[in-house]
């Protein structure tokens, strides 16, 4: 058996809604291109992949359809077991019952849980209201989905564990940890701690990753690996691989995780492994 204590889970986030081929041209955006390049990540060391989908002309879209056929083209790959992940979130304007639908219809491993409404960008509401996160846990939880608790400052935190006492959600709880988005909380080492501290402290026994917005990147990436976390990476949250180079593709960013824990004396963990860690079936 494997000591998981050594195991850290390396979640990439391929494409996000709103970089465009302008901002960086390794962007994916198709479902071909976010499938081959999900897999050449997991060849890279990540065991979960966090997907969003794109329209016909690139902005971010909730459409089951391009979820499915990215799905199929993953899978088309025999030797892949990475852990799928949904977004619910992946079009601002999209009604709550498209932002549930595709987990109906496709039934992934993970799927976000944004766990409170926030001003988003500065420019935008990112809407989550309290009746569509008590309908989305249970449906989370009819399904065998479980919930990411995507976490944008302490108060979701702290709204996740009121969920978990309503029965909404159920322990053991997994968060991802969103630091230096506009509109949430900065993405510095102090306040990563912070966070985690609260987490430990509504929801004991919970797992955890964290990410970094833009220049945040690196730090958090240091820091979630210092603090004992698992990490997220990708095009979605960072086009940069440092400053002012783009990245040649998410497969770069991966790498570079890896061989931060390898340099920790730690090891990516296998997407079974993955499961193991976050409590999830095994995959055959």
């Amino acid at each position: 058996m494997p000591d998981l204590k050594r195991k850290r889970i390396i979640t990439v986030a391929t494409t996000g809604a709103w970089p465009q081929k302008a901002d960086n041209p390794n962007v994916p955006l198709t479902p071909a291109e976010i499938a081959e390049d999900v897999y050449n990540c997991w060849k890279a060391g990540a065991a979960i992949c966090h997907l969003h989908m794109r329209d016909d002309n690139g902005n971010g879209t909730m459409d089951a359809e391009k979820f499915r056929e990215t799905i199929r083209l993953i899978r088309a790959h025999k030797d892949c077991d990475i852990v799928i992940n949904f977004t619910t979130s992946g079009d601002l304007n999209a009604t709550e019952e498209t932002r549930m639908f595709h987990l109906e219809e496709l039934r992934p491993e993970l799927a976000s849980f944004d766990c409170g409404t926030m001003n988003w960008q500065n420019n935008s509401v990112f809407l989550n209201r309290p009746q569509f996160l008590e309908k989305l846990g249970l449906t989370m939880q009819e399904l065998g989905v479980k919930p990411e608790i995507e976490s944008f400052d302490p108060g979701m935190i702290y709204n996740a564990a009121y969920y978990l006492k309503k029965g909404i959600l159920k322990a053991p709880l997994h968060f991802q940890m969103c630091m230096g988005a506009a509109g949430g909380i900065a993405g510095t080492t102090k306040n990563l701690l912070f966070m985690v501290e609260t987490m430990n402290a509504v929801a004991p026994g919970s797992t955890w990753s964290c990410f970094g917005v833009g220049h945040t990147a690196v730090e958090m990436l240091y820091a979630g690996i210092a603090l004992g976390g698992h990490v997220r990476v990708g095009m979605e949250d960072n086009v940069y691989y440092s400053k002012g180079l783009l990245a040649s593709g998410n497969a770069q960013f991966v790498e570079r995780a890896a061989r931060m824990l390898r340099e920790y004396g730690l090891e990516p963990a296998t997407s079974n492994e993955a499961r193991e860690l976050l409590s999830l079936p095994q995959r055959p």
